[in-house]
């Protein structure tokens, strides 16, 4: 049963927008954000998608963009059912290694989310702050 990432496609955006919504809403209300589905849509469009997957079950996705100096993830949610379970490492592992050409992969998480302390196991360091988030950024080096 090993996990494995798949591109995802137009049909996959409604069951990614949904679990994001599921995932952050907490965290928006608490900081005071409002949520859109035409911006969560539209942000979708411009990225690289991927579905998180084990066997044939969808556990999540992950999206990523980047720019010259490093890869950004921008979303990493699982169902609540796949959490604990070891696809956040290994999703986190597998882009890292994607991460290598650019040297730096970076994240933004709120303040109150606990994948905050994953991220930091991962080898990410808080590197600044935004009213209630968390910059954070892994060095990734071919070895």
């Amino acid at each position: 049963m090993a996990f494995h990432l798949r591109a995802a496609t137009e049909q996959d955006l409604s069951f990614a927008r949904a679990l994001t919504h599921e995932a952050m809403n907490r965290y928006y209300v608490q900081n005071q954000l409002i949520w859109s589905n035409a911006g969560f849509d539209t942000a979708w469009a411009g990225r690289e998608n991927w579905l998180i997957c084990r066997d044939d079950h969808t556990l999540g996705f992950i999206s990523l963009s980047r720019d010259g100096g490093a890869l950004y993830i921008r979303e990493l949610h699982l169902l609540q059912a796949y959490r604990g379970q070891g696809a956040g490492t290994w999703v986190l592992e597998q882009i890292a290694l994607k991460a290598q050409a650019l040297g730096l992969l970076r994240l933004t998480v709120f303040k109150t989310n606990l994948a905050r302390r994953l991220y930091q196991r991962m080898g990410f360091s808080i590197v600044g702050e935004e009213d209630g988030f968390w910059r954070m950024e892994r060095v990734c080096r071919v070895r």
